[in-house]
């Protein structure tokens, strides 16, 4: 039990660390003058742009994290055990 308690916070620290990376400055750089014109431009495009590319980059992103965390891991484990 202790094992998926250590993954999941581990897990929430990296989520919560790329949520606030990314949402942080992009709410920032939104509020100020261009930002209000860029906010305003999107909300006039049509929905349903995020598309395929989109899905394909999300996929390839979640791939690379999960991938991330395995190497850290099994280097962590690799070292001697007494």
């Amino acid at each position: 039990m202790e094992i998926l308690r250590n993954w999941w916070v581990r897990l929430s620290a990296v989520l919560g660390t790329a949520a606030l990376t990314v949402f942080v400055p992009a709410a920032a750089w939104a509020s100020t003058g261009p930002g209000e014109m860029v906010v305003e431009a999107a909300r006039r495009r049509t929905r349903g742009s995020f598309g395929l590319w989109g899905l394909i980059c999300c996929l390839i992103v979640v791939g690379l994290v999960v991938v991330a965390l395995v190497v850290i891991m099994r280097n962590r484990r690799g070292g001697k055990r007494d």
